[in-house]
């Protein structure tokens, strides 16, 4: 009786030892999910292609200079994720970082406060993102269309509110230190810039926000099914509106690090093109055009595969016009590759129908 008991546990405890690696490894590919694997595959041949090309990209400062790089576009990319899993698009984020941009570098210049300069660059964003929201749902335009006007439209305010259309220059090292302060910086180390620390923080509050509250819950509903969440009690109008005005702050805060970095608030230069960089980097973070899917977590990896690819091009001396033919071949592919994935994931849902039904 006690040998066969013996023998149990034994064969137990093997079958155990034998299938804990392969239920780790499915822990963790569910933890990462697919497109997040993918885009760490990608990352690190990107890396190799780099490195064995340029012996300066593994340097503290030119990692650290990534991370600062990488810092408008990141928080431009945390709103858009919220505003394309919700089924809308902003093409107007670029425009919208401009005005705060000037707004920020007025209030700093006038008034000598940086807080309030920080302040006034988020609200003007919230307020072009909530006019965003009322152009969409009060006179029911298309995401797409109202924000490509918008586009427009913001970028032409910022040039009026700045004093004769120009840059104003800001030389506040205050303001300055936002852009371009390091923490923890000593002769051996360059140390981590203030930039990336803010990317850092809104990152995680963007995705405990998403995947750990009831509006993040909403969001993914609203984008997924709108009727089916508009009969479950979510009040659409109120969800959009909040998503945009998020959308904006953010906005609002990159154009801020752009005037602390250019130490002048800017109309165009500086912000213009953020919005394709920003779409691109939550595409290929795993979005889908039609809303219901992507992560904070995803939009990031792709914000740092771009930005290493961009830094890459850069120590390799390759011109920005081809730069930016890459991340539109980027985009292109990656909701290509989005639109793929919907259609397999419709395709099997049919044909688990179809085989229920039979």
């Amino acid at each position: 009786m006690t040998a066969p008991t013996t023998n149990l546990q034994d064969t137990t405890g093997s079958n155990s030892m034998t299938q804990s690696p392969e239920g780790f490894l499915q822990r963790t590919f569910r933890a990462v999910g697919a497109e997040n694997l993918s885009l760490i595959i990608a990352l690190i041949v990107i890396v190799a292609i780099i490195a064995s090309q340029t012996e300066y990209f593994f340097t503290a400062r030119n990692l650290l200079n990534i991370g600062q790089n990488m810092a408008v576009v990141g928080l431009i990319a945390v709103g858009m994720t919220m505003v394309i899993v919700s089924q809308g698009l902003d093409i107007s984020v670029g425009s919208i970082a401009g005005c705060s941009s000037v707004v920020c570098a007025l209030v700093v210049v006038e008034f000598g406060t940086v807080p309030g300069g920080l302040a006034a660059g988020m609200a003007i964003g919230m307020v072009l993102g909530l006019v965003n929201a009322t152009i969409i749902t009060m006179l029911r335009v298309n995401p797409v269309v109202a924000t490509l006007a918008t586009f427009s439209a913001f970028r032409g305010v910022a040039f009026l509110i700045a004093p004769g259309g120009r840059p104003v220059g800001v030389l506040d090292q205050n303001l300055a230190w936002l852009g371009s302060g390091r923490f923890f910086q000593t002769e051996a180390f360059p140390g981590v810039p203030v930039s990336f620390v803010i990317l850092v923080f809104v990152a995680i509050a963007g995705h405990f926000v998403m995947r750990s509250t009831v509006f993040g819950r909403s969001t993914y509903s609203m984008g997924g099914n709108p009727a089916a969440a508009r009969l479950a009690g979510i009040n659409l109008t109120k969800m959009k509106y909040i998503i945009y005005s998020i959308s904006g702050a953010l906005s609002g805060l990159a154009g801020v690090i752009v005037t602390a970095r250019t130490s002048s608030g800017q109309p165009a230069s500086g912000t213009q093109g953020l919005e394709l960089e920003a779409i691109t980097a939550v595409f290929l973070g795993g979005a889908l055009l039609a809303g219901g899917k992507g992560t904070v977590v995803g939009t990031m990896l792709a914000v740092v595969l771009l930005a290493t690819l961009s830094n890459g091009m850069n120590l390799l001396g390759i011109a920005t016009f081809y730069q930016l033919v890459a991340k539109g071949l980027l985009l292109v592919l990656a909701v290509a590759i989005g639109q793929w994935r919907m259609a397999r994931a419709e395709k099997a849902q049919a044909k688990l129908t179809a085989q229920g039904k039979a």
